[in-house]
């Protein structure tokens, strides 16, 4: 089994000013993704390198306007409330993807408006973007040391403090597996699926596919917010519940993509 090495979440301190890795691993995030979305609007002729800077300025604000309000409000609204402050302190932590991707979803619709685009062209463009945050967040999420999995003795298991119990237990490093799955995995899904022309939809409907597939069932493994709990039937955590739905919405965009363009394929 592996110990855990932790890692200092301060990466820097200058005097009072500090640096955390978690705030580092967002701006690496926002720079892979300009990086990567240069690329690929080199290859789509709508798109250009001036356009994907006011993108992800657009979707910058709605990852953490949306990212930290989802938070609040699907996790721990209660702690927010009695602490206001605790709003602010963002490097600790408590941001939620799902509430990330409606301030994404948001902000995608603003920037559609102001380029003359629909919602799904930018959604299909942003789409293959999100697994480098996804990698990045998560990643940041292990060197805090939170949302690890459950108890075990698996040889996976990761040697770790538990203030809880106030002893050395083994845990699944959920963190890392996210990482695989929804950063690395889900990334190459969306890149080989991408290089072929698909209906509009087509690629953002496979992204809340994949993601909501993925969190699904790594959720089985990640133990749950300790305020919240098992939900549903005493089964299902709030990751689930929300994911499920991510699933159905892109299924549903997938398949109404497919016949619009099956359609638009007949009239032609």
């Amino acid at each position: 089994m592996w110990e855990y090495p932790n890692i200092d979440p301060v990466a820097l301190a200058i005097g009072p000013i500090q640096i955390h890795w978690y705030g580092i691993m967002y701006l690496l995030a926002f720079l892979g993704g300009w990086l990567y979305g240069n690329m690929r609007a080199k290859k789509i002729a709508s798109w250009n390198a001036e356009m994907v800077s006011d993108l992800l300025f657009y979707v910058a604000m709605g990852v953490i306007l949306g990212g930290r309000l989802g938070y609040i409000l699907f996790y721990d609204l209660a702690a927010y409330l009695e602490s206001p402050l605790l709003v602010f302190k963002v490097w600790q932590g408590g941001m939620s993807f799902h509430g990330g991707l409606l301030g994404v979803t948001l902000a995608m619709f603003l920037f559609a408006r102001k380029t003359k685009q629909s919602l799904f062209q930018v959604a299909d463009f942003v789409a293959p973007l999100i697994p480098i945050g996804l990698f990045t967040g998560r990643i940041g999420n292990f060197i805090n040391g939170e949302l690890w999995g459950k108890v075990t003795d698996s040889p996976l298991g990761m040697a770790v403090y538990d203030p809880v119990l106030q002893t050395v237990v083994h845990k699944y490093p959920t963190q890392l597996l996210e990482a695989l799955l929804e950063g690395i995995v889900l990334f190459i899904i969306l890149v080989i699926y991408a290089r072929k022309p698909r209906a509009p939809g087509s690629v953002a409907g496979l992204f809340l596919v994949g993601y909501g597939s993925f969190r699904f069932l790594v959720e089985f493994w990640r133990m749950p917010d300790a305020q919240l709990g098992y939900l549903l039937w005493d089964w299902f955590t709030m990751g689930q519940l929300l994911s499920t739905p991510m699933i159905l919405i892109g299924l549903a965009v997938m398949i109404w993509g497919a016949k619009q363009h099956k359609e638009t394929m007949g009239k032609a």
